[in-house]
């Protein structure tokens, strides 16, 4: 304890909790959270964007507040501060969970059981997957894990080593958010302009992160990270999402394949451009894709925990 600071100590304790454990079956934090966020927004909801930045604000704020007070209140007990980071690590990393339903998918393609395939792939994205062919089931899969990698596990990480149990929650805060109220259409149009551009706004040293460490481990799998930096500089500037697009694209250029293109959501479609110059990906590229997400995120838990131990070293020194 006295070699390691809490706070680092604690990201690499429920970083190790996700891994053997994945999330909760019931009773879930972040789940919580997304009930008391859906009857907040019954009360406040209007279409309005002032109306959405006073919703992101008060529930983003509101989060890392308590986070910042549980912090406080432990930071001379640090053995109970590093158990409570592990805590809040854990309940807000969704690696694990992510690749296990990667795994699934790639299961059912597996066995040529396309409709079973079509059907697991709506637990990862929110596109229409009725009619997606075997090739598209494996991209919306593999970008799926490509994007979460980077929102659900490395950004997280990184606003954990820099402020710890209150990066945290508040940044898992705004990203359940995003994904409740963050989407171009009528009725989140206005009300969810603030939610949707601070998730943006959060993620952009996370996505970047987690794209420089694909490119870097391209070769662990057989890849090339010449081809994933290229990849990252000429296409990720099309994509819509300026945080989607690296991670993307520099995962598309590590295995070799291209992502990307139109994708259905309901009525509305949507052109992300391509991403790579490779071929399209077939089934056994999602356990690919997976293996460079595992590694990926043990990259981050350490450029995290290394990062958390410096600046906590720093503190003691003054």
């Amino acid at each position: 304890m006295r070699s390691m600071s809490p706070r680092a100590l604690g990201l690499l304790m429920g970083f190790v909790a996700d891994r053997l454990l994945g999330d909760p079956a019931r009773f879930h934090p972040v789940a919580g959270f997304g009930r008391v966020a859906g009857a907040v927004e019954q009360r406040m909801y209007a279409d309005s964007r002032s109306r959405g930045v006073l919703f992101t604000a008060s529930l983003v704020g509101g989060t890392a507040a308590l986070g910042l007070a549980v912090e406080r209140s432990l930071r001379d007990r640090p053995a109970l501060l590093a158990t409570a980071t592990a805590t809040a690590t854990w309940a807000v990393l969704g690696g694990t969970s992510l690749g296990r339903e990667a795994t699934a998918v790639h299961a059912f393609l597996a066995t040529d059981d396309l409709p079973g395939a079509r059907l697991r792939l709506t637990h990862l994205v929110g596109r229409d997957t009725s009619q997606l062919t075997e090739n598209e089931v494996a991209r919306a899969t593999i970008e799926s894990v490509a994007e979460n990698t980077s929102d659900a596990v490395t950004a997280p990480l990184v606003w954990g080593a820099l402020l710890g149990v209150p990066g945290l929650v508040g940044y898992r805060a705004a990203n359940t958010l995003d994904a409740m109220v963050g989407h171009r259409n009528p009725r989140y149009e206005r009300f969810g302009w603030a939610s949707a551009r601070w998730d943006d706004l959060l993620n952009l040293a996370g996505a970047r992160l987690a794209a420089l460490l694909a490119a870097a481990l391209a070769p662990s799998v057989g890849g090339s990270t010449r081809a994933a930096l290229t990849a990252w500089h000429a296409d990720a500037r099309h994509h819509p999402s300026p945080n989607a697009g690296p991670i993307e694209a520099s995962f598309a250029g590590a295995l070799g394949i291209q992502l990307g293109g139109v994708n259905r959501y309901g009525d509305r479609v949507e052109d992300r451009h391509t991403l790579g110059s490779g071929t399209p990906p077939q089934a056994a590229d999602i356990d690919r894709a997976r293996v460079l997400a595992d590694r990926v995120a043990l990259g981050s838990v350490a450029v995290a925990a290394l990062s958390a131990g410096a600046a906590g070293a720093r503190r003691r020194a003054r």
